[in-house]
């Protein structure tokens, strides 16, 4: 699987972002390049599971797809609300959980930058932007609850574009996703310098054995699954 920079200039240009919602950074480039290499038309239907400020949604929707966008951040979904009127671009912005908001629906492609960050708290915060990355002390609170919903949210033949870091086992999302019956591989590795929310708990994550004392990257990966 190749090992890649962060390429960017995918996503729409001049997005706005209320305080606290997710800014586009290199995860969200590099799903963004990861969609870019999938067939997308008028008919293909798409799902993003927290959408943020709607930038993978939008660059779906800019190529005709009839997208879906889901997030339990009323601000995220006031911003991508704004970002679609702002581009001209239809999506459906839905606030809630996704497996509430999906129910009965099926998709095409699903699209997920989840919280995968290790935190040491064990459940997800109430509020505030650290719901956008905190996701439990193995950083798999939602990529796991992801994997198990995939096959009933994807129509036969559907895929998943999913990121997240090396910290919390691509091996674990693999073997769940084979485990839930879709055919799952690691397409893309890419090394990214530390942001700060990993600098500020690197004494910890070094005593969870998830970083090495002279670590100043991390890796992050594109997993893709399809539906039979």
């Amino acid at each position: 699987m190749p090992c890649t920079a962060v390429t960017r200039g995918l996503l729409p240009a001049g997005l706005l972002a209320l305080p606290g919602v997710y800014r586009p950074q290199a995860d969200t480039h590099l799903l963004a390049t990861a969609l870019a290499a999938e067939a997308v038309h008028q008919a293909t239907t798409v799902l993003e599971i927290g959408t943020g400020t709607g930038a993978l949604a939008l660059s779906a929707a800019s190529r005709g797809a009839q997208v879906t966008a889901v997030d339990v951040s009323r601000r995220a979904v006031a911003t991508a609300r704004l970002n679609a009127l702002r581009h001209r671009l239809p999506l459906q912005i839905l606030h809630g959980d996704f497996t509430h908001r999906t129910i009965g629906r099926r998709f095409d492609m699903i699209l997920a930058n989840p919280p995968y960050v290790p935190s040491p708290h064990s459940a997800p915060p109430a509020g505030g932007p650290a719901r956008a990355w905190d996701a439990g002390r193995d950083g798999r609170l939602v990529i796991d609850r992801i994997c198990a919903n995939a096959p009933s949210l994807l129509h036969p033949g559907g895929i998943l574009l999913l990121v997240h870091s090396a910290m919390c086992g691509p091996e674990a999302t693999l073997k769940r996703l084979a485990a839930a019956g879709l055919t799952a591989e690691t397409t893309t590795r890419a090394h990214v310098p530390w942001g700060p929310v990993l600098r500020s708990r690197r004494a910890w994550l070094r005593q969870q054995g998830l970083a090495g004392s002279d670590d100043k990257q991390e890796e992050l990966v594109i997993i893709r699954a399809q539906a039979h």
